[in-house]
């Protein structure tokens, strides 16, 4: 384990080196690092400059169990938390995610497995971001929104609270015989999704369009278009 100058690590902060499987794996943090109580580091996790893990925060947790149509072993990997990033009390972070510099992950928000979250990003309280999903730089999620495995969140992207995301259209459950592929949404650059909108398997939503909440999107929305209702449909362009 390595340990930058200037570290502030509770005394009751976690730190376990070895997976599920017995594999060791090493944790090394900046210059400056600050650890809260309860806070649990598993290995592999690095650590950028100035970061602040709050209380109870889990780092680096190894996927354990069935899921994504696979069963995971309890292996480790690398897991990176960029400089001044900010993990709020209770966040969980699982092996392989990535943050970049100076975004901030809330209080009791969820990341599973290798999920990618670009720089100066925002990811508000009891959010859940599912497996392979990747996010931006500069991006807002608002609380209580859901972003099933894989979805694609562009730069800029601003998503409302309470916002949710399907990619699979048959509801297929532990059926190999009949699951088809899984089709994520995609949010491309700028778009903004109000509060409360449910996005079906294989949406795209355009770069700056405009979705009204508590919309149900149940087809593909261009670019710069105002889309809203029950199923959300075209109503006019964005304007600036």
């Amino acid at each position: 384990m390595e340990i930058g100058d200037g570290c502030q690590i509770h005394p009751t902060a976690v730190f376990m080196t070895a997976d599920l499987l017995g594999t060791l794996r090493p944790i090394v943090l900046g210059a400056r690092v600050t650890i809260g109580a309860f806070a649990v580091v598993h290995g592999g996790t690095r650590v950028g400059a100035d970061a602040r893990l709050g209380h109870r925060v889990i780092v680096g947790e190894p996927e354990h169990g069935y899921a994504m149509r696979q069963i995971y072993q309890g292996s480790g990997g690398t897991t990176e938390i960029g400089s001044g990033v900010v993990l709020r009390a209770g966040a969980i972070l699982y092996a392989g995610v990535r943050v970049g510099e100076g975004s901030t992950i809330g209080h009791h928000a969820l990341l599973r497995t290798n999920v990618v979250v670009g720089s100066g990003s925002q990811l508000a309280a009891n959010l859940t971001v599912e497996r392979g999903s990747r996010i931006g730089d500069g991006v807002r999620c608002s609380p209580g929104t859901h972003l099933t495995a894989d979805t694609v969140v562009a730069d800029r992207v601003f998503i409302g609270a309470g916002v949710r995301t399907i990619n699979d259209k048959r509801l297929t459950w532990r059926d190999p015989d009949n699951e088809q592929p899984l089709d994520p949404p995609v949010f491309e650059y700028g778009c903004k999704v109000g509060s409360g909108v449910c996005v079906m398997a294989g949406i795209t939503i355009g770069a700056h369009a405009l979705i009204g909440s508590g919309s149900v999107v149940t087809r593909d929305v261009s670019a710069n278009t105002i889309a809203y209702g029950v199923p959300a449909r075209s109503r006019g362009q964005v304007t600036s």
